[in-house]
């Protein structure tokens, strides 16, 4: 019986992955950079630009949505540390995307790096 790790592992083998020195070029490169992580995740903070698509639903946003679905698009994928983002690019490949990458490290990996997190503003009532 495989695991959640064993899916994953079998996932980062057969895509591309960007390194977090990678990752800016990559990013600048993409045509959409994409936040697979929960909602709440999100909203607290995210690589600017990001365009949140929760895991879950992915492959059926993808394939609702006209502007996403030429399979020439430059994607890049991160999660919190790397897992969802890969089972993401590998279910994308399987979709025929061709352009699909994943950043090394997720999420965590940009912030600890001291990368540009992007945060909604307060509301603010005076």
């Amino acid at each position: 019986m495989k695991t959640a790790h064993d899916l994953v592992a079998a996932a980062k083998s057969s895509i591309k992955e960007v390194s977090l020195e990678e990752a800016s070029q990559a990013i600048q490169e993409a045509d959409i950079l994409l936040d697979v992580r929960e909602a709440d995740e999100y909203a607290n903070g995210h690589i600017p630009g990001a365009t949140h698509i929760s895991r879950g639903l992915l492959e059926f946003k993808l394939s609702n949505d006209p502007n996403l679905s030429a399979r020439d698009l430059k994607i890049v994928l991160y999660c919190k540390n790397g897992g969802r983002a890969a089972l993401a690019s590998k279910s994308l490949h399987d979709m025929g995307y061709r352009q699909v990458q994943s950043i090394s490290g997720g999420f965590d990996a940009w912030a600890e790096a001291g990368n540009p997190i992007a945060k909604p503003e307060s509301i603010r009532f005076e």
